[in-house]
């Protein structure tokens, strides 16, 4: 799924307008509408402060939001500077191996 998609499910689930969530966030409703439909040029895409608070608005998981927008939730960069290497190793994993990783780390 990708990030516009989302925010309509959410926002659906919400049960509000586009017009209440841009009234909510102090954006246009037109802007909303091209969150929800993909339809940003790249100067205009969301900042993470905007997720931060679009997420809240939401009651949404900040940082499934932030990875569907293509950003760095703030708690996965600061690990990711502090262990580089190991996430350098985990990007480098084919999905087999992936899949054998993610099983015993929700087994713990």
């Amino acid at each position: 799924m990708n990030f516009g998609t989302r925010v309509r499910v959410l926002r659906g689930e919400s049960g509000i307008t586009q017009q209440q969530l841009a009234t909510r966030m102090g954006v246009s409703v037109s802007y909303i509408s091209k969150v929800e439909n993909e339809a940003l040029h790249f100067g205009d895409y969301p900042s993470e402060k905007f997720i931060y608070r679009l997420a809240a608005e939401l009651n949404a998981d900040e940082d499934e939001l932030m990875v569907l927008a293509d950003k760095v939730p703030k708690g996965i960069r600061k690990q990711i500077r502090r262990r580089p290497g190991l996430f350098q190793a985990i990007a480098k994993m084919d999905d087999q191996s992936l899949d054998r990783l993610a099983k015993q780390l929700v087994r713990k």
